[in-house]
């Protein structure tokens, strides 16, 4: 029974005793006892309102406090690149636990191999997850050529159309977030959101809640862009969470030339959360 629990339980307790005809009689110890395990429930109570777990509920919620290190239901990726414009292969020691965060890094590669030279981290849920509010705490990489990114992502590797839903941080200017989504692999819905302040200096909130006609995108909790369409126009397919880091070739139109003289570089989380739509 959680201590919230047993408090309830106790204060029940001692109400009924004073709505006694007969007045009980408590002995010191029982006082002290019953004291006791009250300021613990109290305590214990309070702990687990202002940090949570990290849990996956019957109730399909999720939330994973990134200070404990590695969920159970979070893996990294390791030992591939994802092709195309990324410039990366992703590397299971390229994410990291230290200091009550996560840390997706970018680096030369130790064993570089396709002619691909660098190393990123890419942190992803093993679960799948529908229509609700998506939400991390994350600081973006400042510099040109790199994405801090957090997503939600399912395709062909998992015999599903490519459906994604992106939060996406440009380290040429991180005074911005770009917002985008895909439905059955076609893109080119780019929103590209003024934040107000440097999302490398700091960490924010970033999140979009995804509904069967819409997708609303928050930053800090405020809403910042929404989309409202037809169902066959949105994502409908249930999606891994994703977060990571890479640098990218042959896209300097879209992040300007990767900069690598200042590798290692590394973007940092602190918890990501799924609430389920009602």
């Amino acid at each position: 029974m959680k201590k919230s629990a047993i408090l309830s339980v106790i204060v029940s307790a001692l109400m009924l005793g004073s709505c006694a005809t007969q007045p009980a009689t408590t002995t010191a110890a029982q006082t002290q006892a019953i004291t006791e395990a009250i300021t613990e429930a109290v305590t214990e109570a309070a702990a687990e309102t202002a940090a949570p777990q990290s849990a996956r509920e019957s109730d399909g919620s999720m939330y994973a406090d990134l200070s404990e290190g590695m969920p159970s239901f979070f893996e990294a990726s390791d030992g591939w690149c994802n092709g195309s414009m990324f410039y990366v292969t992703w590397r299971g020691d390229n994410v990291t636990f230290e200091d009550g965060k996560m840390q997706l890094v970018i680096d030369n590669d130790k064993k570089p191999k396709g002619g691909i030279p660098y190393s990123g981290g890419e942190f992803r849920s093993k679960d799948f997850y529908g229509y609700g509010l998506y939400e991390v705490s994350m600081k973006a990489i400042k510099n040109d050529g790199v994405v801090s990114s957090f997503f939600t992502y399912t395709g062909p590797s998992d015999n599903n159309p490519w459906d994604e839903i992106d939060v996406e941080i440009l380290g040429k200017d991180t005074t911005k977030v770009q917002f985008n989504y895909f439905v059955d692999s076609k893109g080119g819905h780019e929103y590209m959101h003024d934040l107000g302040f440097d999302a490398s200096e700091d960490f924010h909130t970033y999140g979009f809640e995804w509904l069967e006609n819409s997708i609303t995108w928050y930053v800090d909790g405020v809403e910042v862009h929404k989309v409202e369409k037809d169902p066959s126009k949105l994502p409908q397919t249930e999606s891994k969470i994703m977060m990571n880091a890479w640098c990218g070739i042959d896209v300097d139109g879209w992040l300007n030339a990767f900069n690598d003289k200042n590798v290692p570089l590394t973007a940092e989380y602190e918890w990501v959360r799924f609430t389920p739509a009602k």
